[in-house]
């Protein structure tokens, strides 16, 4: 699921700044888009720690 999310955040990323921001530099919208997918990972990836060692702790 995690990985899902991830691919989907980076391709939507890429779509707006393409289309709707209108970035024209590739590298650019690599660093943003890239940027957005691994902050979704970790993201989900500290709330899972979170749950987990929440539930270790009852």
């Amino acid at each position: 699921m995690q990985e899902i999310l991830t691919v989907i955040t980076y391709l939507v990323v890429w779509l707006i700044c393409k289309e709707v921001v209108g970035i024209q530099s590739g590298l650019v919208t690599l660093v943003i888009s890239l940027g957005a997918a691994v902050s979704v990972y970790v993201i989900f990836a500290v709330r899972w720690y979170e749950d987990r060692k929440k539930n270790d702790n009852r």
